[in-house]
């Protein structure tokens, strides 16, 4: 065991799919699991308790349906938004839907990952995550930009800029920094993009832009 080891906590209510999903992750060098949860809430307790660098959350648990805040994986992520905020959630799931990955999105998870993709999405995703960035699978990133039916906002080329630092997990004085420009100006910035597309925070900001067209993550 290395310090450099990204520590991962996974949330899923099949013992099969969690012991494959341990192997395939411990099998890098830079991935380690030091924890398993069988649902939503006892995921959120040891979140807390463990601290991981990224929690792989499945999106909905066994008995759980649509809005069911005990075993539903995207409230699970709300409740790690004011339990554990430094904690990054990656949903890993058999739902494509596009409505389930804004849903999940929105509430904060930094990256949404098909169980049925490759090996690659889900390390890319969870490295992302660990580092304050965004990891989706492509055939999410397809399904939010297949979307037409509403019309695009227009960001400057400033403000693209700015959306593309937030993807990439800069805090408001990096993106300062980057851009040569003041922490007020760049608040300034944000207040302008959140209200072109209509979310009220950072993570919403980054999966809106994607959603319609304006910002593509690699």
């Amino acid at each position: 065991m290395t310090a450099s080891r990204l520590r991962l906590l996974i949330a899923d209510d099949h013992a099969v799919v969690r012991a494959g999903l341990r192997a395939l992750l411990e099998g890098e060098d830079d991935l380690e699991v030091i924890g398993e949860a069988a649902d939503a809430k006892e995921a959120v307790s040891l979140a807390v308790a463990l601290a991981p660098a990224v929690v792989l959350m499945d999106l909905r648990f066994e008995g759980a349906g649509r809005g069911d805040s005990v075993n539903d994986g995207v409230e699970a992520v709300r409740a790690l938004a004011v339990e554990a905020p430094g904690v990054p959630v990656v949903m890993l799931t058999s739902y494509s839907g596009r409505v389930d990955v804004v849903r999940a999105l929105e509430a904060g998870a930094r990256g949404y990952v098909l169980k049925a993709g490759p090996p690659e999405d889900l390390f890319r995703a969870v490295r992302s995550a660990a580092v304050g960035g965004m990891g989706l699978a492509p055939e999410v990133v397809g399904g939010l930009v297949g979307r037409q039916d509403e019309p695009h906002p227009h960001l400057s080329d400033r403000e693209r800029e700015v959306v593309r630092l937030l993807a990439d997990g800069h805090s408001n004085r990096s993106i300062a920094d980057a851009l040569y420009l003041s922490e007020a100006t760049v608040k300034t910035h944000l207040v302008r993009i959140y209200r072109k597309l209509g979310v009220d925070n950072r993570a919403a900001a980054v999966s809106e832009a994607v959603r319609r067209g304006l910002l593509e993550l690699t």
